[in-house]
Order: structure tokens, then C-alpha cells, then sequence
């Protein structure tokens, strides 16, 4: 175990060295850029989207689920890729200091995706919009009406969340007896590559942030294949370490909890899809999602008075490390980004 850890480690010491060394080459920065943060982004967002359905589908062959998510991968990228004048993004690269292409990159900007697999690695859920967007960004206001989403998506998640399984904990327990249904391994595969696509359309821009804003056929090609071989590594591993962080919750590996979990979820996120196209941290929904789940569960008597400072205690744990992650965000951003350093000092 702990040489298969030094070795990671190693390998992330010579991808920062790779991304020392390329930095000064726009065109080969740009790509590996894109695919350290495309497996890292994929690998720690996981738990978020493919998580519940990794735990409560560990039944059926790894690559059965793979080729299920990976065919949706492609889908939604060539949707929005068509729909958009070939922009892969959903249009979440529109708002103000993200609209152009980077031409040159700092080091910082391409060990970000380092410092993600690094902090995936411990089993952290950070959220990969401000790990990797923030340091592109051109303007300060563009990091705040980021953080205003994101903030607002976490509690409007835990509200519904919280209220959905208080007021309904006895139906949702009635539904859950005895043996689940092929009905509802069906309908957990819909709801799962439903709420899929909704996280592609929120996040594909974490990954396309480092390429052209429109892509040609071939790099599309690219892109897509990448990100597909890179999710059939994450199957294989079966969500790897960070897979830990869904599976600690209660009661995730029933089919029908992680249903009913995936399409709370999806409404989410399909509602912040409307809002606007401001990019937002889905991890901060996904978060505040299981923090009302558990205390929704807890109230309701779920949990029984005995584990309510375990529930806390996993709150606590997973509000703190998203803001590990915010922290180490913001300052990669203060650092690389001269305009935002210039915007900060004004503020005081």
C-alpha cells in the first residue's frame, strides 16, 4: 500500500516537472494541460455524479458502467459542440474574463491540475471550478459571481435535501423494503446518466478552460476520446480513493437510495442550469445535498439519537475540506493573476 502511494506521488513530481517544462510552449502547455485537467477533474468530480451509481452498481462489470457514462461523455460534448459553434462548454466560458483563449501559461496554471489529483489522492472533495477556472480568470468579479452560485447551490441543495427527507422519511423507507426491482436498476441508470449529463453541461468548462474556445473536428476527436479513455481508468478503480466519500454516507449502496439521491441531485442542477451561464462549483451542491440528507435522516429518527455527532462529524469534515480547496483556489488565482492581485489591494 504505501509503495503504490510513493509511486503515485512520484508520478504527480514528474507530471509538475512536465508542466515546469512545457509551460514556456503555448501549444504543448494547452494539451497537457487539458489532460491533467481532464482526468483530475473527472476523477475528483466522480463522487458528485457516477458516484452512487459506482456504489450501488458494483454488481455488474466495470466497463458496463463505462461505456454507459462515457457514451453520454461523448453525446453531451458533441451536442454542445454543435450547438455552439464549437464550444464544448455549454456556453460556461461566455462570462467576463474567460471568454478567450489563454495564449501563453504560467506553471501555476498547469499545476493545478497537479494539486487536484494530489488532494483527490488524500480522498478531498475540492471543488474543481475554482481549483481550475479561478486562475484563468481575468477580472475579480468573475471569481465572486462564481463563489455567489456555488454558495447559493449548496444551500439551496441542502434545504431541499434536508426538507425532502425529514417531511418524507416514511414513504422513502416503505419504498426501500425488501428487495429492490430490476424497475428500479432501470430507473437508476436514467436517473444517474440524466444527472451526468446535467454535471457535463455545469463542468465541461474545468476542462476545456486551458483550449481554444472553438475546436476543430480533430481536436474535438481528441478531447473526447481522452476524457472517455480517462473514465474507463476511474471505472476499472471503481471511483478510487475519493470514491470513500459517498460510500461513508448512509445507506448509498441501495439502488433505490441512490436513485432517489441522483434525481434530487439532477433537479439541482437542472435548475442552476437555467439560472444563468456563470460557471458554479457543483461540488459545493453535492456537498450541502448529503449534508441535508443526513440531517434530514437524522431528524426523522433515521439515524437514532446515538449518531448525531456522527452526522455532524461527516458535515464538518466535508464543509472543511471544500474550503481547503476554495483556500488553495484563491490563492493560485492571487498568484498568477496580476489583475486580480491589483483588484484585491484596491479593496483595501
Amino acid at each position: 500500500m504505501l509503495g503504490r502511494q510513493l509511486s503515485s506521488y512520484r508520478n504527480e513530481s514528474q507530471q509538475s516537472a512536465a508542466s515546469f517544462a512545457l509551460s514556456p510552449y503555448p501549444q504543448l502547455a494547452m494539451w497537457l494541460g487539458f489532460m491533467l485537467a481532464g482526468y483530475s477533474a473527472v476523477a475528483n468530480d466522480s463522487i458528485q455524479t457516477i458516484g452512487t451509481f459506482i456504489s450501488s452498481n458494483r454488481r455488474f462489470p466495470w466497463y458496463y458502467l463505462w461505456l454507459f457514462i462515457g457514451v453520454i461523455f461523448v453525446v453531451a460534448i458533441v451536442v454542445s459542440w454543435s450547438l455552439y459553434d464549437g464550444d464544448v462548454s455549454y456556453q460556461r466560458l461566455q462570462s467576463k474574463g474567460l471568454t478567450e483563449s489563454p495564449s501563453e501559461f504560467s506553471f501555476l496554471q498547469l499545476t493545478a491540475p497537479v494539486i487536484l489529483l494530489v488532494l483527490t489522492r488524500l480522498r478531498i472533495p475540492v471543488s474543481t471550478t475554482f481549483m481550475l477556472l479561478t486562475s484563468f480568470s481575468g477580472t475579480l468579479a468573475t471569481v465572486t459571481g462564481m463563489l455567489q452560485k456555488s454558495v447559493s447551490g449548496y444551500f439551496i441543495a441542502f434545504f431541499v435535501a434536508l426538507f425532502i427527507w425529514w417531511l418524507f422519511s416514511k414513504p422513502l423507507r416503505w419504498l426501500q423494503r425488501g428487495e429492490a426491482s430490476h424497475l428500479w436498476t432501470g430507473f437508476q441508470w436514467i436517473t444517474s446518466g440524466t444527472l451526468w449529463y446535467l454535471w457535463i453541461a455545469q463542468d465541461a468548462a474545468n476542462i476545456a478552460v486551458f483550449l481554444p474556445r472553438s475546436l476543430s473536428v480533430p481536436q474535438l476527436i481528441f478531447f473526447c476520446a481522452f476524457i472517455f479513455a480517462a473514465l474507463a481508468l476511474l471505472f476499472y478503480l471503481r471511483g478510487d480513493k475519493i470514491q470513500n466519500v459517498v460510500d461513508e454516507k448512509s445507506n448509498v449502496v441501495d439502488v433505490r437510495a441512490a436513485t432517489i439521491i441522483d434525481l434530487v441531485y439532477a433537479g439541482v442542477l437542472f435548475w442552476f442550469t437555467l439560472v444563468n451561464t456563470v460557471p458554479m462549483s457543483t461540488t459545493w451542491a453535492f456537498i450541502g445535498l448529503f449534508a441535508g440528507r443526513e440531517i434530514g435522516m437524522s431528524l426523522s429518527g433515521y439515524h437514532g439519537d446515538s449518531l448525531w455527532k456522527k452526522t455532524f462529524s461527516l458535515i464538518g469534515k466535508d464543509i472543511l475540506m471544500v474550503g481547503i480547496g476554495l483556500l488553495v483556489s484563491i490563492i493560485l488565482a492571487i498568484t498568477v493573476n496580476a489583475t486580480i492581485r491589483k483588484e484585491i489591494l484596491e479593496l483595501f
